[in-house]
């Protein structure tokens, strides 16, 4: 006869059988080193930050057309003796700008603005191989997360566009009568240095929290802050072109009185190009008149998310908000400072670093608006 047990004994061991739950299917996946990547990531994003300051730098300094050859590996090696330098000197004497604007520049002269184009695209090179060393080392030691093995190899793809872009831009100004790069072509190239950093701070973001996170974040998001804060982005990101516009003309130097341009509200002269199209790339006044345009519209516009984002209950939420609402301001009133002054070396960095915390900022508060950071009730 078998042995009576009590029912608390039965009950224990019918919890005995059943094993531990595994997890959902979020976790299901390799999760990888996150963190490791994030810091590469991170040194990526700092590397471009940089990168984008000095090819600023590189364009204010009229330095951009001193090398007038794309040599993408023995390029990396700079004039090592006086021959090489009266070499690559006799290089740039070919080229309008140099016959048109700086003939009888001294060697020591031309060697200043290829310093500042050499270290342009050597940091160009070094970020290449910091993103190759990541990407293959975390690929070959199986660290990849799964489903970011397409996201990180797009990053490296978008370097070497971004590498035939800038070359692209320096051979138009290597014949015709043009002085300086086109300025249309420099728009595009610092374009795309503000979408490959705008992915990177994005995946950044990601990274920094866990996909369980994530996915419970999602359900408290709220879409129209997320709406309106992707507008803003779109707007921001036609303004950093116009403002490679404005640079590449040097349409900054132009037209420096404020709120007026040559105290009338519409420049004059703004069609007096022809076609009348190239007025919009080319015209000083037309293409300040519409990055102070385009600037007063991301005032006004960040002003009502700024006043939309205030009722959200999250706090982490609100700061995001509160924090890009502060650097658009200062970012409005550099610009102003920037233009009453001429566009000093200085101030036309300032105002171009200006841009990338803009920028940066718009994402992250974009993340929070799609994420939430979770808080207490109490919170």
């Amino acid at each position: 006869m078998a042995e009576k047990r009590k029912l608390f004994e039965e009950v224990a061991d019918a919890s005995a059988s059943k094993s531990t739950p595994a997890g959902g299917m979020i976790d299901a996946g390799k999760s990888g080193a996150r963190g490791a990547i994030r810091w590469w990531l991170m040194s990526l994003f700092a590397l471009v930050v940089v990168m984008i300051l000095v090819g600023g730098l590189t364009r204010l300094t009229d330095s951009g057309l001193s090398i007038t050859e794309w040599k993408p590996i023995t390029g990396a090696i700079p004039p090592l003796n006086a021959e090489d330098w009266q070499s690559e000197f006799e290089k740039y004497k070919t080229i309008p700008e140099y016959q048109l604007q700086n003939k009888g520049m001294s060697l020591s002269e031309f060697q200043f603005i290829y310093w500042w184009e050499w270290g342009h695209r050597q940091l160009g090179r070094v970020i290449g191989l910091v993103w190759a060393l990541g990407f293959f080392g975390f690929l070959a030691a199986g660290k990849i997360p799964t489903g970011w093995t397409g996201r990180l190899l797009m990053l490296g793809a978008l370097g070497g566009v971004q590498g035939f872009i800038g070359w692209w831009m320096v051979h138009s100004g290597l014949g015709g009568e043009m002085l300086d790069v086109a300025s249309y072509r420099l728009a595009t190239h610092l374009g795309l240095a503000f979408v490959i950093l705008g992915f990177i701070a994005w995946y950044v973001f990601t990274l920094a929290r866990e996909e369980r996170d994530l996915m419970q974040a999602r359900r408290l998001a709220d879409p129209k802050l997320f709406s309106m804060s992707t507008g803003l982005l779109h707007l921001s990101f036609v303004q950093i072109l116009l403002g490679a516009l404005v640079a590449g003309i040097d349409a900054g130097r132009s037209f420096n009185d404020w709120p007026l341009m040559a105290g009338e509200i519409f420049p004059p002269y703004a069609f007096d190009i022809e076609p009348v199209w190239r007025n919009f790339f080319e015209n000083p006044g037309l293409t300040q008149f519409m990055h102070r345009i385009a600037g007063y519209l991301i005032l006004i516009f960040a002003i009502v998310i700024w006043r939309r984002a205030r009722k959200s209950p999250n706090t982490e939420t609100r700061f995001r908000f509160n924090a890009l609402m502060a650097v658009v301001l200062l970012q409005m009133v550099l610009g102003v400072i920037t233009v009453l002054y001429i566009a000093p070396l200085h101030l036309a960095i300032l105002h171009q670093l200006g841009a990338i915390a803009v920028w940066v900022l718009i994402l992250r508060a974009r993340f929070g608006a799609r994420y939430p950071v979770q808080q207490s009730i109490r919170g």
